[in-house]
């Protein structure tokens, strides 16, 4: 042990450091890893130009890992045993602030928007891949599906609907429903009727935009964290497929337990009370009765199921896909070492 009389602290050595061993880039396997990406600033080596074993002074100086009081030793705090209680808990709790300090800001909240984002896409793919003709189709003609009480028959009901179809997908204005006649020349289609599938059109148009914006805010975010820290966008994936899974189990057993108010609440979130409710002889009822509205809900859901699985198959955390991304990461340090080495 120093004597007293040392100037320096009982726990800085009195040897030089040894040089810092090159530091590999971090292979992220969980949704939010502790670690900080390569390129970003390394708290464990002194700042450049900055003279070894001393600390950055200045208004903006912050402590560095690896000097001040904790210079040579690790989490554990001074070895000698001659710093009290109260010293090591102060040397821990700032040990415990430059961790977060240091923590990867950007990737994490990458890795979050990815989670979220997965279900609305997967969502948004599976209402598309419904609202088409050929779901209508097999609709209209699979057994069991109830008859018009009021004299549609099965073509009839697949070309009108196909008209309803068509309108909330193309840009088309309200004449396009609105001036449907039948063979004596009757508008099919009332103007209330017409007012609400024009919401339906907005509603749907906009919330498909949105998630294809969102969608490739994300593409773009998954490449970054490729780049940046391979394994963190599949592991974002991963734990976005299994967020899927539990929000359709949530959506499947309110609709399970009372349709009826799933329904009507699903309805009062994007339209106004009154806009979307019909009489039994109104054309869109007799178009799309209640059974195709829960035979859409569980082909979405069921599309969106398969998606999820599909995503979390692919993403599964292996040790095969783990060392593939240690040889990425290392295949990209010898490009480096050898470009830097021109």
């Amino acid at each position: 042990m120093p004597s007293p009389s040392s100037d320096k602290a009982p726990w800085q050595r009195s040897e030089p450091e040894p040089p810092a061993a090159p530091r590999e880039e971090p292979v992220w396997t969980g949704l939010i890893p502790a670690v900080t990406p390569a390129g970003s600033h390394d708290s464990g080596a002194p700042a450049a130009g900055a003279p070894a074993g001393r600390e950055p002074s200045g208004p903006d100086a912050r402590p560095m890992r690896g000097s001040g009081p904790a210079l040579g030793h690790d989490e554990a705090g001074p070895e000698d045993g001659s710093a009290d209680e109260d010293e090591q808990a102060r040397w821990r709790a700032a040990r415990r602030h430059e961790a977060v300090a240091d923590e990867p800001r950007l990737p994490r909240v990458q890795q979050v928007f990815l989670a979220v984002l997965l279900p609305l896409v997967l969502l948004a793919a599976a209402v598309r891949a419904v609202a088409t003709p050929l779901f209508l189709w097999a609709e209209y003609h699979r057994p069991g599906f109830p008859a018009d009480p009021w004299g549609f028959g099965t073509e009839e009901r697949t070309v009108l609907g196909s008209y309803g179809l068509d309108y909330v997908l193309n840009w088309a204005p309200a004449p396009y429903l609105a001036d449907v006649r039948d063979d004596e020349g009757n508008r099919l289609f009332l103007p209330t009727e017409v007012a609400h599938m024009t919401d339906v059109k907005i509603v749907l148009q906009v919330a498909l935009a949105a998630v294809v914006v969102l969608a490739l805010v994300g593409l773009v975010s998954a490449l970054y964290l490729r780049a940046r820290a391979p394994g963190a966008a599949s592991g974002a994936l991963f734990f976005g497929s299994w967020l899927t899974v539990v929000l359709l189990v949530l959506l499947a057993v309110a609709a399970l337990v009372a349709w009826q108010q799933f329904f009507t609440v699903f309805h009062s979130l994007f339209f106004a009370d009154g806009s979307w409710t019909f009489r039994a002889s109104d054309t869109l009822i007799r178009l799309y009765p209640a059974q195709f509205w829960t035979d859409a809900a569980i082909a979405v859901g069921a599309l969106a199921l398969l998606g999820a699985l599909a995503v979390m198959a692919a993403t599964w955390p292996t040790a095969f896909r783990r060392h593939r991304a240690l040889d990425r990461v290392r295949r990209r340090q010898e490009l480096r070492r050898r470009l830097a080495g021109r």
